[in-house]
């Protein structure tokens, strides 16, 4: 099965791992497996309140 990848050198969407454009690796864009177990969650969702404290959204 084909994914859409992002080059984050030029912004560009591509079908392949590698961009047609400038010729670096590019990035798939889904998201992480959810997962009850993860470890990490509770850093992601801290960083997140921070990043918005910062911006003046809550």
């Amino acid at each position: 099965m084909k994914h859409i990848y992002l080059c984050h050198k030029c912004n560009v969407f591509t079908m392949s791992e590698l961009c047609t454009k400038c010729g670096s690796k590019a990035s798939t864009l889904k998201p992480p497996k959810y997962s009850p177990e993860d470890k990490y969650a509770g850093y992601r969702r801290q960083a997140m309140q921070e990043e918005r404290e910062k911006r003046g959204l809550i």
